[in-house]
């Protein structure tokens, strides 16, 4: 089964395992986006073509990695005016790995990526502690000083990172919080992030302004992104679907 899904403002015709590359994404390697806006579905007679987006269909994929695309070479002269002028650029460019392409609202199987790699490092600590217990009476004590002196700095840094939480730079509206996954290139990992900056509701993101923008854009690291893909009109869109 495939199906065509539109991100960043381009289409693209994929199946479950297929690898692509597309518009820069928010997330980080092993991280879960979806694709709500799926234009179509199926295979055979049975394709369903949406109208514009098949009801219920969704597309979710694997983060693979984050890059830039290739250098482009823009180069311009004026003949007579001794003016020339080059330029070069590289586009921001998310790998993906599609995951599932599922139909009839059903719901994507989450992936616990996170308690593999705590695995990863018990396995590679039990032999460290294997090795301390077969040490001399003598150096043991030594030992055991040496190792909580190494785990001392490596332990802080990881709770200063788990209280450490972006800043509101909105006030979030009263009432409960909209799907902001419906709007198109948001996952669940930028949602919370929004969330964490106080954005809440399809009305306040259809009613920010350019200075709204301007902030939330320099937050995330987006570059424009929030108006390339028109947030606003979207929102705008499933704000008015809601009532």
């Amino acid at each position: 089964m495939f199906a065509v899904i539109k991100t960043g403002g381009k289409q693209y015709t994929v199946a479950a395992d297929d690898v692509l590359k597309v518009e820069r994404l928010a997330g980080d390697a092993g991280d879960i986006v979806e694709f709500n806006e799926v234009l179509m579905v199926g295979e055979g007679a049975d394709a369903a073509i949406g109208k514009p987006f098949v009801d219920g269909a969704l597309v979710t994929a694997e983060v693979v990695e984050q890059g830039r695309a290739r250098k482009v070479i823009a180069f311009k002269k004026r003949r007579r005016q001794n003016s020339k002028r080059t330029r070069g650029h590289r586009q921001h460019e998310t790998t993906i790995r599609i995951s599932e392409i599922l139909t009839g609202g059903a719901k994507p199987k989450k992936k616990a990526a996170a308690p593999k790699k705590a695995e990863a490092k018990k396995s590679d600590e039990a032999p460290k502690a294997k090795a301390a217990e077969k040490a001399k009476p003598a150096e043991q004590p030594k030992a055991a000083e040496k190792a909580k002196a190494a785990e001392k700095p490596k332990a802080e840094p990881k709770a200063k990172a788990a209280t450490e939480e972006p800043a509101a730079i909105f006030s979030a509206p009263k009432g409960d919080a909209d799907d902001l996954k419906k709007i198109s290139g948001v996952g669940p990992v930028l949602e919370k992030k929004l969330h964490a900056f106080g954005v809440t509701q399809y009305a306040q993101i259809a009613a920010f302004t350019k200075d709204d923008i301007a902030k939330l854009d320099e937050a995330l690291n987006f570059k424009g992104r929030i108006e390339r893909d028109d947030w606003i009109g979207q929102a705008k869109a499933l704000a008015d679907e809601a009532k």
